[in-house]
């Protein structure tokens, strides 16, 4: 069965909250269905055996109205430009949601860094940002890691721009930049980290028969990257057992709790996790379908979709990742009683550091660990709080709509509610 994407499926996700906002100027509120930027680069790139490559490059800044666009940086060989998009317009959302000063961006390279040197990644990521020039910058718009882009990266980007804008304080323009380079403390683990704390709020709140707590939780991730790899390690922490785990070979599973620490050596050894001693393998799949009491898809975009959401036995999802779950298996899942703590939610813990490393840039501070940890806690705590408010306003005024009684519904309409109200404040201009 073909599913629509991830870019379509933001788009109808988008229309359908709309329906449920108070009265706004006409026209206001479809207007941000589309970016107020869209930026396509190509440039030349010598290669470590003289020939010339061109590469295309993407920034897209959704909205600014709350601030500066933030937003990561893909190196990726399939990225698109509608995918850019769509990816800006969610962080939109999110900025907005969690209550950080920004707009939505995106951007990316197409470019498989698996077959690139480290010389050539850096003379990509130089010319990139040199031919994104003024587009960037500490109060425009300020990227950030994303997928196969990581801290050394970030520093390339700083680095780059530095140079080009000699003699100011340059660091707040980028984020997930190394410590040595003004990045935050807690940065690395910050969206594994909020997806822990929404879910902990989310418990103590909630008045379902899932237990109050994360201690003795049955915990399924699937995706052993640096969002769920961070995240089960601090489920464990609270006492949690994480039963199964997944990477893009395949999955384990041991019912007594994996080892964490040995499942990562064990993977960065052998390249994968299947076959790890103490475990039984088993497909991506199949471990969407472990019977648990928590599933948190840390991977890619839609992994719970119409044909396998019937068959979730979790009575908890929470989206680490971005689109995980479909729009019909948000409906089956609605159905099910299962609720689903959505990913403008639960992972906006990111963002919110890259806000709290900026701020720090901008103070010439640094802030311990332990205070950034707090601050992030804190917000994402205010977060669900909001949200389980206006789930509960939205059930006792459409009590026989699925759609509203959807914490997905809740939160998009609060964060497309967010941005509205602050457009009408500064007013149309001119």
């Amino acid at each position: 069965m073909t599913r629509p994407s991830p870019q379509t499926q933001g788009l109808l996700r988008f229309l359908d909250a709309t329906r449920y906002l108070a009265e706004f100027k006409k026209g206001l509120v479809a207007h941000f269905a589309n970016p107020k930027r869209v930026l396509t680069v190509c440039f030349p790139v010598e290669m470590d055996d003289g020939s010339v490559r061109s590469f295309l490059g993407y920034r897209v800044l959704h909205n600014n109205v709350l601030g500066p666009g933030k937003g990561g940086l893909r190196f990726h060989p399939e990225l698109t430009l509608e995918e850019v998009s769509s990816m800006a317009a969610l962080m939109t959302w999110k900025c907005a949601l969690i209550g950080v000063p920004f707009g939505g961006a995106k951007g990316g390279v197409v470019c498989d860094t698996k077959q690139l040197s480290d010389g050539e990644l850096r003379r990509i990521t130089r010319r990139f940002i040199s031919e994104l020039g003024d587009n960037i910058g500490p109060h425009t718009d300020i990227p950030a890691p994303d997928m196969y882009t990581d801290e050394k990266i970030m520093a390339l980007v700083y680095d780059t721009y530095d140079t080009m804008h000699p003699g100011r304080n340059n660091r707040p323009v980028v984020t997930g930049k190394p410590i040595d380079h003004g990045g935050s403390l807690g940065r690395r683990d910050a969206t594994g980290a909020g997806v822990v704390f929404a879910t902990e709020q989310f418990l103590r709140l909630q008045g379902s028969d899932v237990s109050k707590d994360l201690g003795g939780q049955r915990i399924v991730v699937q995706g052993f990257g640096k969002v769920g790899l961070a995240a089960a390690q601090l489920f464990v922490s609270r006492g949690a057992k994480v039963i199964g785990v997944s990477d893009s070979q395949g999955g384990i599973m041991n019912p007594d709790g994996i080892d964490l620490e040995a499942a990562e050596s064990y993977k960065q050894s052998t390249g994968s996790l299947s076959g790890m001693p103490g475990t039984s393998n088993l497909k991506n799949e199949d471990l969407l379908l472990l019977e648990c009491d928590i599933l948190v898809p840390a991977a890619t975009a839609s992994q719970i979709h119409a044909s396998n959401a019937e068959k979730l036995a979790c009575r908890l999802v929470v989206e680490a990742a971005n689109d995980p779950v479909t729009p019909e298996a948000d409906i089956i899942l609605q159905e099910r009683g299962i609720p689903v703590l959505p990913d403008i939610l639960a992972n906006a813990g990111g963002v919110c550091v890259s806000y709290f490393e900026w701020v720090q840039n901008i103070q010439n501070q640094r802030w311990s660990e332990q205070e950034v940890t707090r601050r992030l806690r804190q917000r994402m705590q205010q977060a669900v709080v909001a949200v389980l408010q206006r789930h509960q306003q939205m059930l006792e005024k459409h009590p026989h709509d699925p759609h509203a009684g959807m914490l997905r519904t809740a939160a998009l309409t609060m964060a497309i509610e967010n941005v509205t109200c602050a457009t009408l404040e500064r007013g149309i201009w001119p």
